[in-house]
């Protein structure tokens, strides 16, 4: 039997903020949103979201025998996660300033994967790093972490929503779990709602992504046209408003450190760089999804966005 404090000792000593323990179950009334979410259309381009459905709403269906979920979270709130000036027109979701954060998380779930096997012989599991359809947030829920936003996001009670999760299901009983969250935390509280640019977020916990910012910025783009507000990649607009991470401290993790200051860079400065310059400068970070090619795009919709808003006033 696995011993839950062990585990929380590695995830720890690992570079976590945040560990719970669950058990492994299925989610038949998460399952049933989520198909009624799909109904709707609002996965627009995310075709993906659609497939693997009878795994994503049981983890024993992603790992035979899977009984008990480590849920892990890390803090990566920087300077850019409080928010950018209106004028600025590179704007880039705080969590891709710092190397990918699935190769920094992989290494740390491994890590702790590694020194269980050592303790418990026969014990099978796996890592997961937002890469499979595992449903990562309620999970967290159920380990204790914190309650989804009105924005669809996990949020802490000490971090906000600026964490980053990853999952080891394992094939062993724990000695105790965590108690699920039962906080709605939100209260009366609608500032990520409407400090959506675009009106993404089109009720509580529903988000349309054919209308959302970081949808359009990173992922195969949905056929409608959107402003993009000044984002380059990503968006944080319905963070950066939120009162838990006004009050979240800044990241603890060094791993997470910023690797550059979009500040800096205009948009000319985008434009001005080729292939090779990028990969040296940004090829660790997540911006090496979308490509060079595809942020330079959208620094040049941003430049035509934002002559158009001063013509207009």
């Amino acid at each position: 039997m696995l011993e839950s404090l062990h585990i929380k000792r590695l995830a720890a000593e690992a570079g976590f903020d945040l560990c719970g323990i669950a058990r492994c179950r299925p989610f038949p009334e998460n399952e049933r949103r989520f198909r009624s979410w799909l109904a709707e259309g609002y996965n627009s381009s995310l075709d993906y979201l659609a497939r693997n459905l009878d795994k994503r709403f049981d983890p024993a269906r992603l790992v035979e025998g899977a009984r008990t979920a480590v849920v892990c979270a890390v803090g990566y709130k920087n300077e850019a996660s409080e928010g950018y000036p209106a004028s600025c027109r590179t704007k880039i979701a705080s969590y891709a300033l710092t190397t990918d954060y699935h190769t920094t998380i992989r290494q740390m779930l491994r890590g702790m994967l590694g020194a269980l096997r050592q303790r418990y012989h026969e014990l099978q599991g796996r890592a997961f790093v937002d890469t499979a359809p595992l449903l990562e947030k309620q999970l967290a829920v159920e380990a204790g972490l914190g309650w989804i936003g009105r924005q669809s996001l996990l949020v802490t009670p000490t971090l906000g929503s600026f964490v980053l999760l990853g999952e080891l299901l394992l094939t062993d009983e724990a000695d105790s779990y965590d108690t699920p969250c039962t906080l709605e935390g939100c209260g009366r509280c609608n500032r990520c709602l409407e400090s959506c640019p675009t009106g993404a977020l089109i009720a509580p916990r529903t988000l349309d992504t054919g209308r959302c910012i970081a949808c359009h910025t990173i992922e195969r783009e949905p056929q409608r046209r959107i402003d993009l507000h000044g984002w380059l990649f990503g968006c944080d607009a319905c963070q950066s408003c939120c009162p838990y991470n006004r009050r979240a401290p800044h990241h603890a993790n060094k791993a997470f450190d910023p690797l550059f200051d979009p500040r800096a860079m205009t948009s000319e400065e985008w434009e001005a760089l080729d292939e090779r310059q990028f990969g040296e400068r940004f090829g660790a970070t997540p911006l090496q999804r979308s490509g060079l090619e595809r942020i330079r795009r959208n620094a040049r919709l941003n430049a035509g966005d934002g002559a158009a808003e001063n013509r207009a006033e």
